[in-house]
C-alpha cells in the first residue's frame, strides 16, 4: 500500500523559513514524480512545486525564488525548502505522487495528475 507522509509545517513570522518533508512507506518512490500542493481555506488546491523522476523541477510563479524542491534518494524523501514566507503562503501543504517517471510539464500542477496523497501539514505565516 502506498502511503505518503508530509511533515515539517508550523507557525512562522513573515520572512521566516520552513522545510517540509515528504516520506514514503511501503515502496521506493524516488523514481517517480512528486508534487507539493497547498490549499488555503475556501480556495482550490494548487500546485506549488514538483520534481520528476529524472530530476526536472517545476515551481509555481508565486513561489519562484523562494521555494526549492529537492529529493534525497538515500532517505526516500522529498523536501520543500520554503524561504521568505509570506502570509499568503498560509495553507495546508500536501505531497502527492504521480506514478510516471517524468511528469508532463503541462500538467504537473493539476491535482488529477497525481494518484496518491499524503495527509497534509499546516503552514501558518503570521504578519
Amino acid at each position: 500500500e502506498v502511503q505518503l507522509q508530509a511533515s515539517g509545517g508550523g507557525l512562522v513570522q513573515t520572512g521566516g523559513s520552513l522545510r517540509l518533508s515528504c516520506s514514503a512507506s511501503g515502496f521506493t518512490f524516488t523514481d517517480y514524480s512528486i508534487g507539493w500542493f497547498r490549499q488555503a481555506p475556501g480556495k482550490e488546491r494548487e500546485g506549488v512545486s514538483c520534481v520528476s523522476g529524472i530530476g526536472d523541477t517545476y515551481n509555481d510563479d508565486s513561489v519562484k525564488g523562494r521555494f526549492t524542491i529537492s529529493r534525497d534518494r538515500s532517505k526516500n524523501t522529498v523536501y520543500l525548502q520554503m524561504n521568505d514566507l509570506k502570509p499568503e503562503d498560509t495553507a495546508v501543504y500536501y505531497c502527492a505522487l504521480d506514478p510516471t517517471y517524468n511528469v508532463d510539464r503541462r500538467t504537473w500542477s493539476r491535482p488529477d495528475t497525481y494518484n496518491y496523497w499524503g495527509q497534509g501539514t499546516q503552514v501558518t505565516v503570521s504578519s
